[in-house]
């Protein structure tokens, strides 16, 4: 680690030493350019700085390369020029104390989250569904909140949006109409999901993301590894998950204000996932917690090929900013080469754009802000080298981390409480018992009619009455179930700005 005494991180070298400020970290930061120019080393130098500062760190690590966070590095030649270039005589080789997790629960702790703290919004993008069908979806959320009923998989939310469906005209005057080719469309997009691991990422024992701030017995911070090597084979279901994560924190954490440095570092690699596809009032909430999570200590880090793969409106949020090298053999290249030139103050020492394309392995252009917040003259300078491992651990020393982490006992098993599946389950059982019932009656009147036609009138009138002042099934489950949800959430459920429930 290299730090000043006043604390600042020294990131990179060139006519001048580079130093970002902890304090102005959560501005955020963008890590930005073409395949093999150095973006991943950056990534794991900043991570590190952070960790050592005690700093808790959360990565996607969709290479696989970042597991070697756990273990010391190893000299190669690459480095060694680093280490020459820049003087540093000093230069240790370490490992960081780091945790691994995993959607699919094969190379880390299983990564869940429920149905209800998900939400609609962000369910919505996940399963593709246009305005009407994302309507339904959150009238069945709506009903669901309401009744207390427990939305924790799939299973629980398919029952539930079978029941809606089945009684759409019960609540066509409160929520208007409820479609069944809508119904339909959700139910199909729904398998697809589970058909692509979403049966393995809704469930209990839910993600606790107060899990990750957490630090070792030397006081440096976790490094929280996300494994997205198969994750990221379904770009809709990554891109989704970080966006939950970083909604989660928002609702989690308390205001801060501005601190010394911050709470968690939070990177995003193939940040464009994020902002792809996605409709205008998704980008609005994305780019309204990326300004709010600021407050709440939180340094958010995209990491991707081309800045112009960022909304301008989360761009301009971006303080912090490390350039490798672009390419332009495009039209569209060159438009975009100029583009991330001019997004920095220049240096009359040279020709940013031009610079810009002749940057080897291991250079960026670095504008960082001041203890002012004030962005600095961009400076042509070479990356610290790393003090992990550049390369991915064994499976065997991966296993080893997994069982060794306080955190396993806690997720690695699987829970399925009773809920809305069960609950809806019974409430048919019911129904069907009192259709029967119902119908036993009813021939058993038939019988007495045929006997006896004087009574016929008042028997038909003693059953609709009897009809009209008894309860539904679904009503008498709620008024006489004190429901898991009822009991952990309170009466209401209040969700945030992406739908997801507020804690």
């Amino acid at each position: 680690m290299y730090m000043q005494d006043i604390h600042k991180i020294w990131l990179a070298t060139g006519e001048n030493k580079v130093y970002l400020e902890p304090a102005m970290a959560n501005r955020h930061g963008l890590i930005a350019g073409a395949t093999g120019t150095g973006k991943t080393v950056t990534l794991k130098v900043i991570a590190e700085s952070f960790s050592d500062m005690g700093v808790p760190v959360f990565v996607a690590d969709i290479k696989g390369d970042l597991s070697g966070m756990c273990l010391p590095g190893a000299e190669n030649k690459h480095i060694r020029r680093s280490i020459d270039t820049m003087g540093l005589g000093d230069f240790q080789y370490y490992s960081y104390p780091a945790r691994f997790f995993d959607v699919y629960g094969k190379m880390g702790h299983p990564v869940r989250t429920t149905i209800s703290e998900m939400g609609p919004e962000l369910l919505s993008r996940l399963l593709g569904l246009n305005d009407t069908q994302s309507g339904i979806l959150r009238i069945v959320f709506r009903i669901a909140d309401e009744k207390g009923l427990l939305l924790l998989d799939l299973k629980d939310l398919r029952s539930m949006i079978q029941y809606v469906g089945d009684n759409a005209a019960e609540y066509k005057l409160v929520y208007g109409n409820i479609a069944p080719q809508s119904v339909g469309a959700i139910q199909r997009a729904l398998l697809t999901l589970e058909d692509e691991g979403g049966d393995i990422f809704f469930g209990e024992p839910a993600l606790d993301i107060a899990d990750w701030i957490d630090w070792d017995a030397e006081g440096k911070g976790i490094m929280n590894i996300l494994e997205c090597q198969e994750l990221f084979q379904h770009p809709l279901l990554y891109s989704t998950f970080l966006l939950w994560m970083l909604s989660e924190l928002y609702e989690l954490l308390p205001e801060a204000g501005d601190l010394e440095k911050p709470k968690l570092v939070f990177f995003f690699d193939e940040a464009h996932l994020l902002f792809k596809d996605a409709p205008k009032a998704l980008l609005e909430k994305v780019e309204q917690v990326v300004r709010l999570i600021r407050s709440k200590g939180v340094s958010v880090w995209f990491i991707s090929q081309n800045p112009a793969d960022i909304p301008d409106s989360v761009l301009g949020q971006i303080g912090n900013r490390v350039q490798h090298a672009l390419r332009a053999y495009t039209p569209k290249d060159q438009k975009d080469l100029r583009a991330a030139a001019q997004s920095f103050r220049v240096n009359p020492a040279f020709d940013t754009e031009e610079v810009l394309q002749a940057l080897g392995t291991g250079e960026a252009l670095v504008s960082v802000l001041d203890e002012k917040g004030v962005p600095t003259i961009v400076e042509r300078a070479n990356i610290l080298p790393p003090h992990s491992s550049m390369s991915a651990v064994s499976e065997t020393v991966l296993q080893t981390v997994i069982n060794g982490s306080p955190l396993a006992e806690k997720y690695n098993r699987v829970e399925d409480r009773y809920s809305a599946y069960e609950e809806i389950a019974e409430m048919r059982q019911e129904e069907e018992a009192e259709a029967a019932e119902e119908a036993r009656k009813a021939a058993k009147e038939k019988e007495k009619a045929a006997a006896k036609k004087s009574t016929t009138r008042k028997s038909t009138t003693t059953r609709k009455t009897s009809s009209r002042s008894r309860q539904t099934p679904l009503e008498k489950a709620v008024n006489t179930t004190v429901t898991t949800i009822g009991r952990e959430l309170g009466k209401q459920i209040v969700r945030g700005l992406f739908g997801n429930i507020r804690r």
